[in-house]
């Protein structure tokens, strides 16, 4: 089951086959005794090309974006810029927008990979196909004035339905809605261990504890706090149902 969600990462990986390698034609090049055809295969090439480029389309598509700016304004907001480590916090990150993206990766695979792997649909069907699910959680995520804004910069018309705006406009209008979102949750979570910085940094002052820094003496008290209200649950959980609320 768990391969099954990975469909929709691998996707553009299958889609490279000999069936679409086919329809390219080999590098050519014209010689003095006529046109001579090299054996350079374009499907590796297409292979490596979506290979690097696969990763970074993925993360700006998906959750990743909005969780992994929360989270390190969470640790800065705590006092702690070394702890958690950057592979925890990215791999936390990883793992918990698989959670959120299953649902969008299992109907990818099911409208899309599925009916390619059985033969049932061609390969540009499938790469339309699979657009969709991303495509619709896009929108859901995205805020109608950067949109607008987007739309108005490429000089485009309005469009008819959601179907027809392209990528290049929907894809910067959703990274810069994620920026927003995560940068307000972002401000909401830093509100209370501010909150403890300043008392904190009130009472040494008016005991005449000038030298001591108070981030010494409010980093306990904020470790504290996030524990004792199960920080990590919930700040995962309003993570989480900010993407199934929308």
């Amino acid at each position: 089951m768990i391969e099954r969600h990975f469909g929709i990462g691998v996707l553009l990986l299958l889609l490279a086959s000999p069936s679409l390698a086919q329809t390219v034609p080999a590098v050519t090049i014209a010689g003095g005794d006529g046109t001579e055809t090299y054996s350079l295969s374009v499907q590796v090439l297409l292979f490596m090309t979506v290979l690097s480029v696969l990763p970074a389309l993925m993360l700006s598509m998906t959750s990743f974006t909005r969780i992994i700016i929360v989270l390190a304004i969470l640790r800065q907001a705590m006092g702690t810029p070394q702890t958690p480590p950057n592979q925890v916090l990215v791999g936390l990150a990883l793992f918990l927008t698989l959670f959120v993206m299953t649902p969008v990766m299992q109907d990818a695979y099911d409208t899309a990979v599925e009916p390619y792997i059985a033969g049932e649909v061609a390969a540009g069907e499938a790469i339309e196909a699979v657009l969709d699910p991303l495509r619709n959680f896009m929108l859901a995520q995205s805020r109608e004035a950067d949109l607008e804004l987007f739309v108005e910069l490429a000089g485009s018309g309005d469009f008819e339905t959601p179907d027809d705006i392209p990528l290049t406009i929907l894809m910067p209008t959703f990274l810069t809605s994620e920026l927003k979102t995560a940068f307000q949750i972002g401000f909401l979570v830093f509100i209370p261990f501010l909150i403890i910085d300043l008392v904190v940094a009130s009472v040494l002052m008016s005991m005449g504890m000038m030298m001591l820094s108070p981030m010494l003496i409010s980093l306990p008290f904020k470790i504290m706090l996030f524990v004792l209200v199960d920080g990590w649950s919930l700040l995962i959980g309003t993570l989480a149902a900010s993407f199934f609320g929308a």
